[in-house]
């Protein structure tokens, strides 16, 4: 036995389950100098959801952050986590942006890379293991701990030796969901250390408890590294504290050595970020125990509680819960952690809130089923895979040889916007959410140039302001004349004759609408009316208290209605054509726009045939949960 290592985690899956990964670059600077003084084995600093985290919602560059941690840190290694071909994403990547990604995340600062596939695929491995071993880094490939009828100890360490065989310089067991009980550990640990010759290592989450008992006995059995997260990033869904197992270990043989006063001093920074911004402490509750049921990792059962407000649904959580092992039971028994937490667990969300099993099906779930994301460790059920995707063949093939390079053609897309490798990286890996940054950046230093008064002064701008900087509203395109004018309040007599005229005139020609098409109906208010309850119609001009009127659509005109809170996208990527276009003829079945819900891109498709007639949301946009999305006529 020997002195036990210790991995920090603060930095990454600490905030990412207890703070949804809001923690700023900022946030972290004036403590970094500290934590590599500590004496640490590594410091998890990068991955898993910060790299989306950073650009979607903080406005911040996450290489720019990487290369801020390792200017600090020094004498420390820095680790992150990477979830195989999927990289950081919720996709696969193909081969050419895995390379340049693992090759610029080491030029930016990383030393050892954990390594895992959600699936336990070890074909996904492939590709960012190969390039982290050519350029002379560490290759920690995980073992992801789940129980299910199907995965066993000696499936584990069959798993490990294969990794072991591919050239992972240590093996992670990672237990995403606080799964691992501590006699399990024991035995796991020791089959572990018993048939391989490389350093284990284990992380685990406390969520139901059982996290320092796990640890505890993983010591026992010889682990040589843990995870744990200093103490205002543990508990909860996130994991054990360093300070307890600190404690725990002292004065025994698996000593970590780690000193309990500069440990106190780091958590008390973290705190008061916590208590700044009111961040959640670690706190174990009864839905978070039922993790020995549903499973859910750490970071999904914060993300589950925010996602269903955003949707007006937390009072439906049990509800989710309880439909996720059901959901897993029918795809084939996947562990829960990224990308498969989301899959599963999201397609449990719209099983509860459409009211139908698999009425919805976000395209990454038939991705899955397909077999694009990897062999499942079970069969898929049958009538379930057919409801899915029909009668479509499975792949049975290394997924991400089915993928044609992008990198040239990402470069190109970019041009406009990228200042360096890393930014076509960022493009590469979330197109949409890329240009939002990338434009939002460009404008940010645009405020941030000083200002030359007439008096000589120099003013700055937001750089001086310690408020964060919303990012800037975006322009608006032309208003195009459309068949039906939408306002909050009645049309007047003129604006009633402008629409006939427009309807008359051959720039809308090509909408196939006749006047007939809608009904008008004209009716006069007085100053003393009581007006409209409600009209239809928003954004309408301000209209005269006398003489109005208001526009019916025509009963055979259908609004299609946003299903859930999301961002609409008109189109599959920035540099390809919309789905639909007003006057375009739609079949069942055919997708008018993408949905991003939930870290999902779900296509929202047509029911019945008809013709456009309007699109009421706005590309890369939020709508809300009921908004009108699209009109139709039906045929």
């Amino acid at each position: 036995m020997s002195r036990i290592r210790i991995t920090d985690t603060s930095l990454r899956d600490g905030h990412q389950s207890l703070w949804a990964t809001r923690m700023a670059t900022s946030d972290m600077i004036p403590v970094l100098e500290q934590l590599d003084d500590i004496g640490y084995h590594s410091l998890e600093v990068w991955g898993g959801a910060t790299f989306d985290v950073c650009i979607r919602y903080l406005n911040e560059d996450p290489w720019e952050r990487l290369r801020e941690i390792r200017r600090n840190i020094t004498k420390t290694k820095l680790q992150m986590l990477v979830r195989g071909q999927s990289l950081v994403g919720y996709a696969h990547y193909p081969d050419d942006i895995a390379i340049k990604f693992i090759e610029k995340a080491a030029e930016n600062g990383i030393d050892i890379f954990r390594i895992f596939d959600a699936l336990n695929d070890l074909r996904n491995l492939e590709t960012c293991m190969r390039t982290v071993k050519e350029i002379g880094k560490h290759a920690q490939a995980c073992v992801v701990y789940t129980i299910s009828p199907v995965h066993s100890v000696q499936h584990f360490v069959d798993t490990a030796l294969r990794l072991r065989d591919m050239g992972a310089d240590s093996i992670c067991v990672k237990d995403m969901a606080g799964l691992l009980a501590p006699y399990t550990s024991y035995e796991l640990i020791r089959a572990l250390k018993e048939n391989l010759d490389v350093p284990i290592q284990l992380h685990t989450h406390y969520i139901g408890g059982l996290a320092i008992a796990t640890l505890l006995k993983a010591a026992e059995a010889g682990v040589d590294i843990i995870d744990t997260a200093s103490v205002p990033m543990a508990f909860g869904s996130s994991q054990p504290p360093v300070e307890t197992i600190v404690r725990a270990l002292q004065d025994t043989e698996w000593d970590t050595g780690l000193s309990l006063h500069d440990l106190f001093d780091i958590a008390e920074h973290f705190e008061q970020i916590r208590k700044h911004k009111g961040f959640e402490r670690g706190v174990t509750r009864i839905t978070d125990m039922k993790v020995f049921e549903h499973q859910v990792p750490g970071g999904m059962i914060t993300n589950f509680y925010s996602q269903l407000e955003q949707q007006k649904a937390a009072h439906r959580i049990e509800e989710v819960m309880q439909e996720i092992p059901k959901v897993r039971a029918d795809l084939g028994y996947a562990p829960l952690v990224t990308p498969t937490s989301q899959l599963i667990g999201n397609q449990a969300v719209f099983n509860v809130l459409l009211g139908e099993r698999y009425k919805m099906v976000p395209g990454e779930i038939k991705d899955y089923v397909r077999g694009f994301y990897g062999k499942p460790p079970a069969p898929i059920n049958e009538e379930v895979r057919r409801k899915i995707i029909g009668d479509t063949p499975v792949i049975d093939v290394r997924p991400a040889d089915l993928l044609e390079p992008i990198w040239e053609k990402s470069k190109e897309a970019c041009k406009e916007w990228a200042e360096s490798e890393e930014d076509i990286i960022t493009y590469a890996l979330f197109p949409q959410v890329a240009l939002k940054f990338f434009e939002w950046r460009k404008t940010k230093r645009a405020e941030d140039v000083p200002q030359i008064e007439s008096n000589d002064e120099v003013r700055t701008t937001a750089v001086e302001s310690k408020a964060p900087v919303a990012a800037p509203p975006r322009m608006k395109p032309p208003v195009k004349p459309r068949a039906v004018n939408r306002g909050d309040e009645d049309m007047n007599i003129d604006e009633i004759r402008e629409l006939m005229l427009l309807l008359d005139q051959s720039n809308i020609a090509d909408l196939e609408l006749q006047k007939n098409d809608f009904r008008i109906h004209l009716r006069k208010h007085t100053a003393t009316d009581t007006p409209p309850a409600s009209n239809p119609f928003p954004g309408a001009p301000k209209v005269k208290p006398a003489e109005t009127a208001e526009v019916i659509l025509d009963e055979n005109i259908t609004e299609v209605l946003a299903p859930m809170v999301g961002t609409f996208y008109a189109a599959p990527s920035p540099d390809s054509a919309p789905f639909v276009k007003i006057g375009d003829h739609v079949e069942p079945g055919q997708t008018l726009c993408i949905l991003e819900a939930m870290k999902l891109m779900n296509e929202i498709k047509t029911d019945f045939a008809g013709t456009i007639v309007d699109i009421l949301a706005e590309n890369t946009q939020p709508v809300e949960y009921g908004q009108t999305l699209f009109l139709i006529q039906k045929d």
